[in-house]
């Protein structure tokens, strides 16, 4: 067993979100192998008390340092990192003009390789030790991810991306050999492949990935349905209600489904584990749909802001009860760090709901990007959290990273003014370390 002495910050359990934090100014993490040689949280809480149940374990000391939960991302394409701030006059433009041309490049596996090292190592240089994100539609793309995460033990969720129209025709899922099995067949089998080769391997995971229903013939989103129907514990995840363009097309491509996200529904491809980036254009009717099915909301707001597509409706969320957490969404998104991340969901809740005058609590801001994130995902007590039984993920944080940070942190006469002057102030040099679980 090894134990950490900092201050701590974590969550109660299956709490309300916005008063969940635990705090503890002087507290002791300690971490060890489970039954199945995993290194989880063993024991957390006040030095002083913990200290006394563990008397004979090392002890590691950062002193004015905060441990946290590591971050989840709901929501990324590793294959953007190069497109990043890359301009244009709206979601659909920079997909053609930026997106696609890059995505193209990751037919060449040994391009996929160096992508995935950078993406995987920009991930955990910012604290983000859980990832849902898409690759591309080369099987490549997903074993070069799969693999260089597997390596680094970043706990990752991603899958072939299933496009079979309405792209470039060289993104689109192809056929293994000319003359052969169809493509919108192939990306099926191509899937499955990939599931039962990666699926539960260490800490990965599967995620059947239609990137969003324009670009899925209903052969391929049958298809992905029948999958998801035979593997239960995999993920789904896509895009849906964007922007208002690409809600129109939808609504024109699927003219018998009630809205865009019950395409996704009819298709059965919205349950629990269904993750849906965006999720900004919905009416009352579509949030009754999500929580009903137990998808979740992949919050995406520097991606959002960035491409002008709207601002995800925090109120309408809450008052429908569906469940949502926070993403990067890399490479519209325009940073790796949770903390741009977060500040911008500030402002999103900010500027989009004026009406209802919701401000987001710097709580609720960080349980978004951790607990309230596992939740979605249904890792729960797995990730997240710091609770006894969580995978032993965690971040160092230095609140005097910088001289602004700490002079500003300094100032802090509550909880909720230090989380806030880090959601604000801090990048990629206020963690100091990223400390990943470990297999024994």
């Amino acid at each position: 067993m090894k134990a950490y002495r900092s201050s701590l910050l974590y969550f109660q359990p299956s709490s309300e979100p916005r008063h969940s934090v635990i705090y503890e100014e002087d507290g002791l993490l300690v971490v060890g192998p489970n039954h199945q040689g995993v290194q989880v949280v063993q024991a957390v809480g006040p030095y002083r008390d913990v200290v006394a149940r563990y008397p004979e374990v090392s002890v590691q000391h950062f002193p004015g340092r905060i441990i946290a939960p590591g971050f989840v991302d709901l929501h990324s394409h590793y294959p953007q990192t190069n497109v990043i701030g890359s301009p244009a006059d709206g979601l659909l433009p920079w997909l053609e003009n930026y997106t696609f041309p890059e995505e193209n490049r990751f037919s060449a596996p040994e391009y996929c390789a160096q992508a995935a090292a950078f993406f995987v190592a920009e991930m955990l240089r910012h604290g983000v030790t859980t990832s849902l994100t898409f690759a591309t539609s080369h099987p490549a793309s997903v074993h070069a991810l799969f693999t260089e995460a597997q390596r680094q033990r970043l706990r990752m969720i991603t899958g072939l991306c299933l496009m079979d129209r309405h792209a470039p025709p060289d993104l689109l899922n192809r056929p293994c050999r000319p003359g052969g099995t169809d493509a919108t067949e192939q990306s099926l089998i191509d899937s499955e492949a990939l599931l039962k080769q990666w699926h539960g391997v260490d800490r990965l995971g599967y995620a059947i990935t239609p990137r969003f229903a324009p670009t899925s013939t209903d052969a391929q989103l049958h298809g992905a349905g029948a999958l998801a129907a035979r593997y239960p514990d995999v993920w789904i995840q896509s895009h849906v209600a964007e922007n208002h363009e690409e809600v129109a097309w939808a609504r024109d491509l699927f003219p018998t489904s009630d809205s865009y996200l019950s395409t996704y529904a009819d298709f059965g491809l919205l349950r629990q584990r269904a993750i849906y980036a965006h999720c900004i254009h919905f009416d009352d009717a579509d949030r009754v749909l999500m929580r009903d099915s137990g998808a979740a909301a992949a919050v995406c707001p520097t991606s959002n802001l960035f491409l002008g597509s709207g601002f995800f409706d925090y109120a309408g969320a809450d008052r429908a009860g569906f469940h949502y957490g926070l993403a990067n969404d890399v490479g519209g998104g325009t940073s790796f760090s949770p903390f741009h991340t977060m500040l911008a969901a500030y402002y999103v809740g900010r500027e989009g709901q004026t009406k209802t005058g919701l401000s987001l609590s710097p709580q609720q801001l960080w349980w978004q990007h951790t607990a309230g994130a596992a939740q979605a995902l249904g890792l729960s007590g797995v990730v997240g959290n710091l609770q006894p039984g969580c995978e032993a993920d965690f971040v160092v944080l230095n609140p005097k990273a910088t001289p602004l940070l700490e002079r500003r942190t300094a100032q802090a006469s509550n909880l909720d003014e230090l989380l806030f002057a880090m959601i604000v102030l801090g990048d990629d040099r206020l963690v100091e370390q990223t400390v990943i679980s470990q297999a024994f």
